[in-house]
């Protein structure tokens, strides 16, 4: 089941499940924040992608998922449009920091993204039991794109 705006608006309040948080607000043309069926997150720093690069960028919002919430990341349309690909991470249950975005220009020229810009929208389902939640090498990741780790 997916969740919708009255139950996000919930577990933001309740238990920061994205700090900060906002109600749907209109930056730079695009939009950020909650929607009727999900959450729209911003970039925390510029970014420029050259035809065909790949960078990894991040989340102004910090995530403290719930035992019982997986998020799935995906592009916003707009970006979409003009080639640009966002990767579709899942953030799993129980998982807390700041998202690393993997980014991609599928386009024939540059594309130029501002800090705070709303970037991706992710969608919340619900999961049909409590999980043990995430243990893996990016709990608690750091503010700022974080390189893949090998253990």
């Amino acid at each position: 089941m997916i969740l919708g705006d009255l139950t996000l608006r919930r577990l933001c309040s309740d238990r920061k499940m994205i700090n900060p948080f906002h109600e749907r607000t209109r930056y730079n043309g695009l939009t950020f924040g909650l929607s009727s069926a999900g959450y729209d997150v911003r970039i925390d720093r510029a970014v420029t992608l050259k035809s065909g690069q790949f960078a990894l960028a991040a989340t102004v919002e910090h995530f403290d998922m719930p035992l019982n919430v997986v998020g799935i990341v995906h592009d916003k349309s707009t970006w979409a449009r003009q080639g640009l690909a966002v990767q579709n991470t899942v953030i799993e249950p129980g998982w807390r920091g700041y998202l690393t975005l993997e980014l991609t220009n599928h386009s024939d020229t540059s594309i130029f993204i501002d800090d705070s810009t709303p970037i991706a929208q992710i969608i919340f389902h619900l999961v049909d039991q409590n999980t043990v939640g995430y243990e893996g090498k990016y709990q608690d990741q750091e503010a700022g794109p974080q390189p893949a780790r090998f253990d």
